[in-house]
């Protein structure tokens, strides 16, 4: 079993920033894909970033230029910096190592 845990999320100010982490029971270097997704109500999940074991990376169109996926190799996370953050940020965002998902984070920005 491998079990997700996501942490960081909060609430900000639009124009602020955080940065998520994506910690699992097994080394992140295991993983072919690793990304974040979020969930906002009345919206599908979608995609917001992902990473390959490769180094490839994309992103949503709607994120692009504000977010970065990355690895942190010294806490064993994966991690998304998000920065100028916007109130149509606001959602539950998860963590997905290949197929296992994490239970969400809640991320809120105000106006």
């Amino acid at each position: 079993q491998v079990q997700l845990v996501e942490s960081g999320g909060g609430l900000v100010q639009a124009g602020g920033s955080l940065r998520l982490s994506c910690a699992g029971s097994v080394s992140i270097f295991r993983f072919n894909t690793m990304g974040w997704y979020r969930q906002a109500p009345g919206k599908q999940r979608e995609l917001v970033a992902v990473t390959s074991s490769g180094g490839n990376t994309n992103y949503a169109d709607s994120v692009k230029g504000r977010f970065t996926i990355g690895r942190d190799n010294a806490k064993n996370t994966v991690y998304l910096q998000m920065n100028s953050l916007k109130p149509e940020d606001t959602a539950v965002y998860y963590c997905r190592l290949d197929g296992s998902w994490g239970r969400g984070t809640q991320v809120t920005v105000s106006s």
